[in-house]
């Protein structure tokens, strides 16, 4: 939790900085590029607060209403920012984009003087650019850190499993922005250069259109990323297994009529499961196995928070049987 707090505020932080810088680069040379990416960062700006907000909700103690907690308010704030990234960021971006390629225009700009010495424009628009992708190269950087650390804690093979299989939404969220906002300036760098050094306007436009396009896909997958979540996903078959392994092997345990598991929050895992012991077990007996399993299945994955053992009773031959 801490781990992803602090991604998210490097990246506040950092977007808040370069949505200024951004924006006083387009009032100095009109270009819709630069506007574009005013409306990325400053998007990107909002979207860090409703994270830094799931976090700080999703802190918060169960209650009789809410008996396994807030967990889930990382997974709704999270797709929330998805919903945001598409509406005000991509949207916006393709649509300044569009329009600048429709009636694209050549703004003839004075030069700017800061600190006495005078200059064109668009060398603001390089500075401001080239500062945005240090700065998002910092925040892309702690967010990748921190995924990649997950994934080899899990054996999973790259980011792309990640992506489909982690609970940890808010770092995922914070490193698919970073990922977008170090392309998007990458784009609107390249559009910049390409207009001033051609004299077309169509590049810039361009590079405008295609990160609103970029923005609206990656909003998309993250939404639809965000659903399987907020539906209650289990645990991937490939991790399940080990655990419903291990309480089939368990000693006096004849059978496992049901296994679930079910996410209720960032790395927090509820295990619910039907079982028959040996019906020459005494009710101490299973209750002291019941809590034995629960002890080493917590210790077995990291993210069992909860455990419900529900126990039946068979005869011991019932399981040879099997």
């Amino acid at each position: 939790m801490a781990e992803s707090k602090s991604v998210v505020i490097a990246a506040l932080f950092a977007n808040g900085a370069i949505a200024v810088l951004k924006f006083v680069g387009f009032l100095l040379t009109g270009s819709a590029a630069m506007l574009s990416e005013t409306y990325h960062s400053i998007s990107d700006t909002g979207n860090q607060i409703f994270l830094l907000i799931g976090i700080r909700y999703g802190k918060r103690e169960a209650t009789r209403g809410h008996p396994f907690g807030y967990g889930k308010a990382q997974f709704f704030y999270s797709f929330l920012v998805s919903v945001l990234l598409f509406g005000i960021a991509g949207w916006e971006s393709a649509k300044h984009g569009y329009d600048a390629l429709m009636h694209p225009h050549t703004e003839q700009l004075d030069p700017v003087t800061l600190l006495g010495v005078t200059f064109a424009p668009v060398y603001v628009n390089y500075a401001v650019l080239v500062a945005a992708i240090l700065f998002e190269t910092y925040a892309f950087m702690k967010a990748y850190r921190a995924m990649k650390g997950e994934i080899e804690r899990r054996n999973w093979s790259g980011f792309r499993e990640a992506f489909r299989k982690t609970s940890n939404v808010t770092t995922l969220t914070a490193l698919t922005e970073d990922a977008i906002a170090l392309s998007g300036a990458g784009i609107a760098l390249l559009g910049v250069y390409l207009s001033r050094t051609t004299g077309n306007p169509m590049y810039d436009a361009a590079s405008a259109f295609l990160i609103g396009l970029m923005l609206m896909g990656f909003a998309v997958a993250l939404a639809w990323e965000n659903k399987r979540l907020l539906l209650g996903e289990s645990l991937p078959k490939e991790e399940e297994r080990p655990l419903r392994k291990l309480l089939e092997e368990w000693d006096g345990v004849v059978d496992v009529v049901g296994f679930r598991t079910v996410y209720f929050g960032p790395k927090r895992l509820i295990v619910t499961a039907d079982v028959a012991f040996d019906s020459t077990l005494d009710t101490g007996d299973i209750d002291d196995r019941i809590s034995d399993i629960e002890d080493e299945m917590m210790t077995t994955n990291e993210h069992v928070k909860k455990i419900y053992i529900e126990p039946e009773v068979q005869e011991t031959t019932s399981k040879s049987a099997s």
